[in-house]
């Protein structure tokens, strides 16, 4: 049953100008437009004490940086509202799969913490049982980027955004693969000619050549999957 209200995403940042960003365009921005999907942003430098709007301090035990004081970023989760889970995003936090994302999709939605500086104390993750996800082996300037890329991921599930629902299915990573390659007109091009199987009209041909394909690239390009995939298929067989 689809959600009485859309799918809503509160960003608690301190750069609530970065936002919708990348997000007010194309499909997600189409969304927006219309309705399936929302979005707020709550400015944690709204919730300091102090005339400069300070929200980091230096940390205990020295070393480079600062960090996000609990006392702030308490206030602005309890001063936000929103619904669904609590996520921050962080390098150490749990890496951003597609079955996370369905099960966001599936909620009402989600509140995404996005850190600055060295992160945000323990304290207040502890004390909100925040998620921590990753969505790289990288390190960012900040979540802002990442919390983008939760919603885009996120919202291109939500029903309406696209228009051809069958779509997901073949996509990268959904059934634990990476996508075949995909050909278009002109049939040659700089010497290269489309696959001939894909021009033979014979769909269950295509479709094993497509499944080799996927799994493939995925042995080549991702040992990780391929060996979950294939221990998966072992069980299943």
């Amino acid at each position: 049953m689809a959600n009485e209200a859309p799918w809503r995403a509160t960003v608690l940042t301190i750069f609530p100008e970065m936002f919708p960003g990348p997000l007010g365009h194309s499909l997600a921005g189409r969304a927006l437009a219309d309705g399936l999907w929302a979005l707020e942003t709550v400015d944690i430098r709204g919730f300091a004490s102090d005339k400069h709007r300070s929200v980091d301090d230096t940390p205990f035990g020295g070393g480079a940086g600062m960090v996000m004081r609990p006392d702030v970023v308490d206030a602005a989760i309890r001063g936000a509202g929103g619904e669904g889970p609590l996520v921050y995003l962080t390098p150490r936090g749990r890496p951003l799969d597609q079955a996370r994302v369905r099960a966001l999709a599936a909620g009402p939605g989600a509140r995404l913490l996005c850190g600055r500086f060295e992160g945000i104390d323990q304290r207040v993750l502890d004390a909100h049982s925040v998620e921590e996800i990753c969505i790289g082996d990288y390190v960012l300037s900040g979540g802002e980027p990442a919390a983008m890329v939760v919603m885009d991921a996120v919202v291109r599930l939500l029903p309406g955004v696209m228009g051809k629902e069958a779509s997901h299915a073949e996509e990268s990573f959904e059934r634990g693969v990476l996508e075949y390659p995909h050909y278009t007109r002109p049939q040659t091009w700089d010497g290269r000619a489309v696959p001939e199987v894909l021009i033979s009209g014979h769909h269950e041909r295509i479709r094993a050549w497509r499944t080799a394909q996927a799994e493939e690239v995925t042995r080549q390009r991702r040992p990780d999957l391929w060996s979950r995939y294939a221990a998966r298929d072992r069980n299943e067989g």
